[in-house]
């Protein structure tokens, strides 16, 4: 991951998706969608012959990928829908109503990544075996088609070519559009992979050159990359040497990292972040009037927690208990395949989102302030991506709803108006109350404990905000904390990292709701 530097908008609040999971759903589309380019369908037209889906028994895929929607987000990429489509949990028989043989094995390859998935396919004219990772939060990297090894996030327009000619070389490098080259030598011949702000078309190529093969694909992430972005700061220590004759709060830092991360305007920056605002608010109101689903272990619970809010028949616990309804309401509508958006990931989508513009409405804000928030958790998040992961898979939950308090707490501090200092101090506490919290989705399904878990992490960002208001001393810096996190996650036995083998998961309830559900 030296390679790729986090985003805002790709890494830490995003992708707006349909749920269960966004390592499994959007990460398993994002592959997908990859392969679908390079096997030319967009624009050549054609089918796929034959899908075949390889997961290592040794991996945490084996016993999650169809509960928590793994094959169904492949489905639906390899189908060109977008991944808000509703006929998502159908995307199999579609594709299979199109004439695709579909295969699932289970085969022992030696993954060298707990997410790992093998997706062989197959059409009438060609095939390709491709390795794809899921990194946490709906990031992917592509580390090999056939039997070349390469790294691609999709956060490029990537043109490869087979050509055995080097003098095309320097005509390539030459070209605006090229941000860089990378050769790779093959059973097939020497290929360029060419990485771009803008789809390089065979028309850009000299007259007279060989060209074997030609592939463009498409970027899958919302924020594009280049090597040439000359990014303010990577880690918080840095951005406070950067902020020290600038005086910037910390959602105006946001601001200049992302928009130096992805060469577009702070204003773009902003507008971006409303829209997302707009499908939470909306997601959050679609909670909280009811959501309908059968395919799930808890039915809807907002509406009756709504209920006993406005009857006052329970503890009156001030804002917590707006959060907690936001927060509920937006695990219903994942758990119903609602749109949400994975902030950071869908399996926490509730946490930060819910506590912050929970809070925010309770309060009577304006959407600029409820924005504002959102940026700055969002720039905690990018601290997290880059020292640590939002991946259950290898940190535990502290990894997802862990990583989703730290951020909410900036967030909740920045409604207040607080410092920069304060909410560098918020995220610091929050997270230090997370290490260790493990993840144990009850059935492969992630909703129980993850729904409570959502919940708690609410109260505890809530509580390190007010700490950090009231002056607090975080006393370990967040940079240390978030690395000390990610050890600690590390250190975690794989079956309490959502392998559905410890925990929760193996009580004997657990084992008979999963024996249910799969007859059902």
């Amino acid at each position: 991951m030296d390679n790729y530097f986090p985003s805002i908008l790709n890494d830490a609040i995003g992708p707006v998706m349909r749920g269960a999971s966004s390592s499994h759903v959007a990460a398993a589309y994002r592959i997908g969608r990859l392969g679908r380019d390079y096997m030319g369908l967009d624009h050549k037209g054609g089918n796929l012959s034959k899908v075949l889906i390889e997961y290592d028994p040794n991996g945490s895929l084996e016993p999650t990928h169809d509960s928590q929607g793994s094959d169904m987000g492949l489905f639906t990429g390899l189908m060109g829908w977008d991944i808000t489509d509703d006929r998502m949990v159908d995307a199999r028989k579609h594709l299979e109503a199109n004439g695709t043989d579909v295969e699932i094995a289970i085969t022992d390859y030696g993954a060298i990544h707990p997410n790992t998935y093998k997706l062989t396919l197959t059409s009438d004219t060609e095939s390709c075996c491709i390795l794809a990772i899921s990194i946490g939060g709906g990031i992917v990297e592509i580390i090999a088609i056939d039997d070349i090894k390469l790294s691609l996030f999709g956060d490029y327009h990537e043109t490869f070519i087979w050509n055995d000619d080097p003098t095309l070389d320097q005509h390539l490098e030459e070209l605006p559009c090229v941000d860089s080259l990378h050769v790779h030598h093959g059973l097939q011949g020497r290929v360029l992979q060419i990485k771009g702000q803008k789809r390089l078309s065979a028309q850009d190529l000299p007259v007279g050159i060989d060209i074997k093969a030609f592939k463009n694909l498409k970027p899958v992430l919302p924020v594009g990359s280049s090597t040439k972005m000359d990014l303010p700061f990577t880690i918080s220590e840095e951005m406070m040497s950067y902020n020290k004759d600038k005086n910037l709060s910390l959602w105006e830092l946001a601001l200049k990292y992302e928009s130096a991360r992805g060469n577009i305007s702070e204003k773009e920056v902003f507008e971006k972040m409303r829209d997302i605002v707009r499908i939470l608010e909306k997601s959050i109101a679609d909670g909280i009037k009811g959501t309908q689903y059968m395919d799930r272990i808890y039915p809807a619970q907002a509406p009756a927690f709504k209920e006993k809010q406005t009857g006052n028949s329970f503890l009156n616990m001030g804002l917590y208990n707006d959060a907690i309804l936001a927060v509920t309401a937006l695990m219903d509508v994942k758990s119903s395949m609602g749109v949400i958006v994975a902030a950071p990931t869908a399996g926490s989508c509730g946490t930060l989102p819910g506590t912050c513009l929970g809070v925010a409405t309770a309060l009577n804000m304006t959407e600029d302030q409820k924005i504002k928030a959102m940026l700055a958790a969002g720039l905690i998040g990018v601290f997290i991506a880059r020292m640590a992961t939002f991946s259950a898979e290898i940190g535990g939950c502290q990894a997802e709803t862990g990583s989703g308090s730290g951020m909410a707490a900036a967030g909740l501090v920045t409604l207040l108006d607080g410092s920069l200092d304060q909410c560098i101090a918020a995220a610091s506490m929050a997270l230090q109350n997370t290490f260790g919290l493990i993840c144990d989705p009850v059935a492969n399904r992630v909703e129980a404990p993850c729904l409570g878990k959502n919940v708690m992490m609410a109260g505890n960002a809530l509580s390190a905000a007010n700490m950090a208001l009231a002056g607090f001393d975080h006393l370990i810096p967040l940079d240390e904390v978030i690395i000390a996190m990610h050890k600690v996650g590390q250190s975690l036995p794989c079956e309490l990292r959502c392998t559905g083998k410890g925990g929760l998961a193996m009580t004997p309830t657990a084992i008979a709701l999963e024996q249910g559900l799969m007859k059902a």
